[in-house]
């Protein structure tokens, strides 16, 4: 199936870095997507958080194989994987997905960084990944939308560090000067919206300070040719097979998979990235 791309999004993906989807899922499908991660034991055994400068977390849940549950199928769509296959120029595999969940008033920021400045330390050689974020809640300025620097993925890859806090992220000195030229964009998306960005795109959020929670889950995919070089906790290439589009609607609420390494039972920032970046 072709990408659901129209030229002008395609253009627009090669000059900013993303394309914002409006309605990539419907409000039938999030229902049931919402309710499987909202219910799915094994997730919520999963759940680790990673804090912010002041403390505050964002809860995550990381696996590395879509499988069969309704969040593998979505990750495994035609509407997704062709239009990620589009944006790399060949066969993608899927990389690993991610929950993202701020909580109301309590949900941490995410500092300024790059896929790619992470994912280059996974022995990935070329920047050919990319990601698409689908909003399972509304998300505002106020509760922690994503951020995104317009074109910031023409700057190449950016030197990464540990920051106070428990994250990794871009040097401050680049990030100011990026500032400087190009568009601080908002992401504000509708539940079922989806956010197909670049790796390289220079991308943070803001602490959750409204009453609402932002709860999102990312699909990430790195071209088949792009294989990682070494083992690492993300997978080399696994052949993907694709769904059909209404696969989330005929499978219902489905969890992931009874396994004990389904989803990964902690997280590290890359080991090589130890000294703390200065903002100067």
């Amino acid at each position: 199936m072709p990408s659901i791309f129209t030229p002008e999004q395609q253009l627009a993906y090669e000059r900013d870095g993303y394309v914002l989807v409006r309605s990539l899922f419907d409000q039938e499908e999030i229902a049931i997507l919402r309710r499987a991660i909202e219910t799915d034991p094994q997730l919520h055994a999963s759940l680790y958080d990673r804090r912010d400068s002041s403390g505050k977390s964002t809860r995550m849940a990381t696996w590395n194989h879509p499988g069969e549950s309704v969040y593998g199928l979505a990750a495994r769509s035609h509407r997704v994987v062709d239009t990620m296959e589009s944006m790399l120029g060949g066969e993608v595999y899927h990389y690993h997905s991610k929950l993202t969940a701020k909580e109301p008033l309590e949900g941490g920021a995410w500092e300024w960084h790059q896929d790619y400045g992470y994912w280059y330390h996974n022995g990935c050689v070329f920047p050919y990944m990319a990601s698409v974020m689908l909003a399972l809640d509304k998300t505002t300025r106020e509760n922690g939308c994503l951020q995104v620097i317009r074109g910031s993925h023409h700057a190449g890859r950016v030197e990464h560090g540990v920051l106070p806090g428990e994250q990794v992220g871009a040097d401050p000195r680049r990030v100011d000067e990026m500032l400087k030229t190009l568009e601080l964009v908002y992401c504000e998306m509708e539940p079922g919206d989806g956010l197909f960005f670049h790796s390289n795109v220079m991308h943070r959020s803001d602490q959750n300070r409204s009453p609402n929670r932002r709860w999102t889950v990312l699909f990430c995919y790195n071209a088949a040719r792009n294989n990682p070089y070494r083992e690492h906790h993300h997978p080399q290439y696994t052949p993907l097979s694709k769904v059909n589009d209404d696969a989330i609607k005929i499978a219902g609420v489905r969890y992931s998979e009874d396994s004990e390494d389904y989803f990964r039972k902690n997280f590290s920032n890359p080991p090589e990235l130890k000294k703390t970046m200065s903002p100067t």
